[in-house]
């Protein structure tokens, strides 16, 4: 049997500068990272969280109007914790531009921010987003401003992607059809010939959001004024790598009481295994306890005799019927969570009650920090 996941201990330890909240889409990935900065920040950490849910609401539950590609403290009357908290929201296409600025000179970089096929790979480049979460999550911990960073994952097909993104990104950029392109410019028309000949007009009509005869030579432009600050861009990839199998940070799984959400918890907890990446547990998310000591089929007997009985009961025979539903659903859920604690016994878990409504302010992820630190 899986040990109990303790949340107070991972985000109090001194020891542990980021937190990865990961998993499948739709699972409460976003929530739970927000409330688990707003408990560390509430007993004495200097937190930020990175959120890629572009979802206003979040913002609306920490007090602020909106949420911007740079840190803002939480400032809410009555909010008043023991350390800080700090919230962000990805931008990506802002976030590639400022890395083009800190490695490329003034000119070059106005060259690249100018550049249309810039323009088209920085927003819909496969895999940008999950590279400049990396990306900002390695600018925020250079700075030591913060002893504590949260990082929400973004919403993909797989939650690897998130792991993937650097090399991927890195070698799509450096593969051979794209390093093509520098030819162009380095041998005139005879470059051009041969990129065509090469067959670069079938990866120039794949590349649909560019259009017309410029798309060569804007490429070839981009690649080459790209040529000189590909080693930062590789680097900065590395160095965030590194960190993520560091031993200050903690992965958790965040997964709905689902079978798929529960297939694709167990294959990340398999890959971070094989990668050599500290899993801190799982988090099993909405969860249905039982909330009375009555069985199913009790509550059901219940409610038919109620049903047959002179005097009409109708309210108590339908909290009774949705007992039962209740008790069934938490025995699914129930199942569902022991096959994967038989799969991965060495992985502490926490179950999280569902809450009755959308979580809309402070006060509401107050109340899932204290799920997530009460095992119920």
């Amino acid at each position: 049997m899986s040990d109990v996941l303790e949340v107070d201990r991972l985000i109090d330890d001194p020891e542990s500068r980021v937190i990865v909240c990961c998993g499948s889409g739709g699972v409460g990935k976003t929530t739970t990272a927000a409330a688990l900065a707003l408990r560390a920040a509430e007993r004495g950490r200097q937190t930020v969280v990175l959120t890629i849910d572009p979802a206003r609401r979040l913002a609306q539950a920490l007090g602020l109007r909106e949420l911007g590609n740079h840190p803002k403290q939480v400032r809410v009357e009555g909010f008043e914790p023991k350390g800080e908290l700090w919230a962000m929201m990805l931008d990506m296409r802002r976030t590639f531009d400022d890395m083009v600025r800190v490695h490329a000179g003034p000119e070059r970089a106005e060259q690249l921010l100018q550049n249309p096929f810039y323009q088209t790979i920085s927003t819909s480049f496969s895999g940008t987003q999950e590279y400049m979460a990396m990306e900002k999550l390695g600018q925020l911990a250079a700075t030591d401003e913060w002893d504590l960073i949260v990082v929400d994952t973004p919403p993909s097909r797989s939650a690897l992607d998130f792991l993937d993104a650097p090399t991927r990104l890195s070698s799509a950029l450096d593969g051979r059809m794209i390093r093509l392109l520098t030819g162009p410019a380095k041998a005139g028309g005879w470059g051009l010939r041969k990129v065509v000949n090469a067959g670069f007009s079938m990866f120039a009509k794949a590349v649909s959001t560019i259009i017309g005869g410029q798309l060569l030579t804007d490429a070839s432009a981009f690649m080459q004024a790209f040529d000189s600050m590909f080693g930062g861009f590789r680097e900065r990839a590395r160095k965030t790598s590194e960190l993520l199998r560091s031993g200050g940070t903690s992965f958790l799984v965040v997964a709905a009481p689902e079978p798929d959400a529960l297939r694709e918890a167990s294959y990340f907890v398999e890959r971070l295994s094989e990668e050599s990446m500290p899993l801190a547990g799982l988090v099993a998310n909405r969860t249905h306890p039982v909330l009375a000591p009555l069985s199913s089929a009790e509550a059901i007997a219940a409610a038919e005799q109620l049903a047959k009985g002179e005097a009409s009961a109708p309210l108590a025979e339908a909290v009774l019927r949705l007992h039962a539903d209740r008790v069934a659903l938490a025995d699914r859920e129930t199942r569902l969570l022991a096959r994967f604690t038989r799969a991965h016994p060495e992985v502490p878990l926490v179950r999280v009650p569902a809450l009755p409504s959308d979580v809309h302010d402070l006060e509401g992820l107050r109340d899932i920090g204290t799920r997530l630190a009460t095992q119920s």
